[in-house]
């Protein structure tokens, strides 16, 4: 069996790096930062901790809205029902045009963010979605249902997508399972939260508020993108020397050029400092220290110039290249996902999850509005929050756990981390899914007390939460470079 400095890194599966530096740094390696950063501090990996949080912040509550905006309908199915005479049949129609066009948006509006960044895509389909609400307040017909439902879950779909894209901007792997977990969170408290306060909205001032409301909080979040979000994409092939996405192993390369580290670490009065020396446990300093040191801490070049506030929000960041070449990443992902059976696994796992959640809000919405349960529209949104309690706990567990795991895994296995070994923290959550399934459908089918669906609906949103933030983390952890 080959050692691991014997290892070579170009036929190492995607995603597989080296995390950890366990050669010089004794048994405890420093956290190798992968990717790996440049030293612009324009580069997002380099950017302040608050400036980081402030992005990912503001494209949480973008993915919250977004999803406030399809579930808030639910709890004003009945008084659309009175109001307009549709029928619950049609009401569900229209749920499922959504959905549909859910499925889709991404591949049709995906190519356009590769080509001019995530910042036009973030305002542009925020400003979609504003006037969407308004079109939402003011609905008479069936057509209009079944319009604004397509449209805002078409324009919506880069909630699904984007933020992924953001969250690898911005974060290196060894944090990604935290953030992607507070996104998925915050993704669910649109989903759970919001019907709750539909519900009452719509008994106090009437289910049109509903809408105007969403049209509030989406004006305030376009302000909010157009004069704090700052786009992520950056061009790292465009410094010359680096090679932040293609270092697997890191540790390798430093070797290779291992005599002109040394020879350099003189002439680098900035890193002989006290706080950023490297010491080993027996208290000794040198090159092979300084080397682990430099792979785990962030080395930004002072000499190159921070942009200015106005230059950090331009509009877009164009990439080189004809429109016409970022469209192929249309089409590209059907053959990703039917020709590469990790992709097809977790897309599967994380299809089937949303599919589970989104039967389970209609059905709510349509058979606790009958006999005998007879819930008004504020009850039918209560009967969320459950779910986010659900999901709030396992957000609470499984980032960390997730972030601390892979870390342990990869130091057993000489430091080399494999996207896959997220994915064994889904064994502990998984069996929550089909037993609160099984807890809410028969609850449903027997007419149970409410608490017996409550309980269910929880116990399967505690289950699904990890289950889709791990499935997401591995896609971007193993298949980044796909698009």
């Amino acid at each position: 069996m080959h050692s691991i400095d014997q290892h070579d890194d170009k036929e190492w599966p995607p995603g597989t790096v080296r995390l950890e530096d366990l050669q010089q740094a004794g048994k405890n390696g420093e956290v190798i930062l992968q990717p790996r950063p440049s030293r612009d501090p324009n580069d997002p990996l380099n950017w302040p901790r608050w400036e980081k949080y402030l992005n990912f912040g503001l494209v949480s509550f973008y993915a919250m809205m977004v999803f406030a905006l399809i579930d808030a309908a639910t709890p004003t199915w009945a008084p659309m029902n009175e109001q307009l005479g549709f029928s619950y049949a049609i009401l569900n129609d229209s749920y499922a045009v959504g959905n549909g066009t859910l499925c889709i948006g991404a591949f049709l509006l995906i190519p356009f963010a590769l080509k001019f960044g995530r910042r036009p895509m973030y305002i542009l389909s925020t400003a979609a979605q504003l006037g969407v609400s308004i079109w939402s307040a003011k609905l008479e017909t069936v057509a209009d249902i079944m319009l604004i439902n397509a449209f805002s879950c078409g324009v919506g779909a880069l909630a699904e997508v984007i933020v992924q894209m953001t969250v690898a901007d911005m974060f290196f792997v060894h944090e990604r399972g935290v953030m992607n977990s507070f996104y998925v969170w915050a993704q669910n408290i649109g989903g759970s939260l919001a019907p709750v306060a539909a519900g009452y909205i719509t008994v106090s001032q009437g289910w049109r508020w509903v809408w105007w409301w969403c049209t509030i909080f989406f004006a305030v979040a376009l302000v909010a993108y157009v004069f704090l979000y700052e786009e992520t994409k950056f061009d790292h092939s465009a410094l010359e020397g680096v090679g932040v996405r293609a270092s697997q192993d890191p540790v390798a390369e430093f070797g290779q050029t291992a005599s002109d580290e040394e020879a350099s670490i003189e002439k680098k009065p900035d890193l002989s400092d006290a706080k950023l020396e490297p010491k080993m446990s027996n208290g000794s300093t040198g090159p092979e220290v300084y080397r682990s040191r430099l792979l785990s801490v962030i080395d930004v070049d002072a000499s190159i110039p921070r942009k200015s506030y106005v230059q950090r929000l331009a509009f877009w960041s164009s990439s080189p290249g004809p429109l016409s070449h970022f469209f192929r990443h249309s089409y590209q992902p059907f053959f990703v996902l039917f020709t590469i059976p990790g992709v097809f696994f977790v897309s599967l796992t994380y299809g089937a999850l949303i599919a589970m959640s989104t039967v389970q809000v209609t059905t709510l919405s349509s058979w606790m509005a009958e006999p005998p349960y007879n819930f008004d529209a504020a009850q039918i949104g209560l009967m969320s929050l459950p779910s986010w309690i659900g999901s709030t706990l396992g957000a609470l567990i499984v980032g960390p756990v997730s972030d601390w795991l892979i870390v342990y895994l990869a130091r057993r296995n000489h430091g080399i981390y494999e996207p896959e070994m997220r994915l064994w923290v889904i064994v502990a959550f998984i069996p929550f899914v089909p037993a609160g399934l099984f807890m809410f459908g028969f609850g449903l089918n027997n007419g149970s007390s409410w608490p017996v669906v409550a309980i269910g609906y929880g116990l399967a949103s505690f289950g699904t939460l990890p289950a889709s933030s791990l499935s997401l983390t591995y896609l971007t952890d193993a298949y980044t470079e796909v698009t």
